[in-house]
């Protein structure tokens, strides 16, 4: 059974790019096991056939693994606001933005944001940094195939345009794909690059301590050009702005002077 799981691990590397190894092993193969025991499988090695070669299977696997809160347009209304408010001001002054998505968990995020950039500027302009401290999340989101509740809130035409059917789940484009480079990264110990146009760091910073988000927000303005935006989420509104060199323009939104 060890052995059997052991090689399960490589094999899922190779075929997803995830590592299992960082999860605690009891842990994860109880969860494992439940699974592969409810499709009918008696061992990890049949398991990954399955998986190989289903691509349902795999999804199912993969959604088991990965606890994926994160949505597509999460908080529709502020997602409006960049694009009718915030970006087309940013692009008057840079015809090539440079974006960064902090703790882009699953890649919903950054892949909302090329989507949104889409309608504003040619895709081929269009470079987005994402980074998150868990490398298997990343994997996830370099995969870019997700559940349908993910898109509740994508417009149709959206939809239709930058998103593939297949059974259950959808595959994002290889156009908007190109767009987002992915890179694993903690926030709290690693230096940040400058020069951003964009910040976006939504529904993570209510997790730190109030020291810790001080730190951030500090860390954040300096790497954010003189008017750079910096885009939080709905819980996570920053009282004094000013004390961290930034004005409030909209709700969640906050500009480096």
């Amino acid at each position: 059974m060890e052995q059997d799981y052991l090689e399960f691990v490589v094999n899922v590397k190779k075929l997803t790019g995830i590592d299992l190894s960082l999860y605690k092993e009891a842990q994860m193969k109880r969860r494992l096991m439940s699974l592969y025991e409810k499709r009918g499988f008696l061992s990890f090695s049949d398991f990954y056939k399955g998986i190989h070669t289903n691509k349902e299977l795999r999804m199912e696997f993969l959604d088991r693994i990965t606890i994926n809160v994160s949505e597509f347009y999460r908080n529709a209304k502020r997602w409006e606001v960049l694009e009718t408010k915030i970006l087309p001001e940013l692009i008057k002054k840079s015809s090539t933005l440079r974006i960064w998505s902090a703790a882009c968990s699953t890649g919903e995020e950054p892949y909302t944001i090329a989507m949104i950039m889409s309608n504003l500027v040619p895709l081929s302009r269009i470079q987005i940094l994402a980074t998150d401290i868990d490398e298997n999340v990343i994997a996830r989101a370099k995969l870019g195939i997700y559940p349908e509740r993910s898109l509740n809130e994508v417009p149709e035409g959206v939809k239709r345009k930058f998103f593939t059917k297949d059974g259950d789940y959808y595959s994002v484009s290889e156009e908007i794909k190109n767009t987002v480079q992915f890179q694993v990264q903690n926030l709290l110990s690693d230096p940040f690059a400058s020069n951003y146009d964009l910040i976006i760091c939504r529904n993570v910073l209510i997790y730190f301590t109030e020291e810790a988000k001080q730190i951030l927000y500090f860390k954040f303005s300096q790497s954010l050009r003189s008017g750079g935006i910096f885009f939080v989420g709905s819980t996570e509104q920053i009282f004094t702005p000013s004390t961290f060199g930034f004005e409030t323009v909209d709700t969640f939104f906050y500009q480096k002077k």
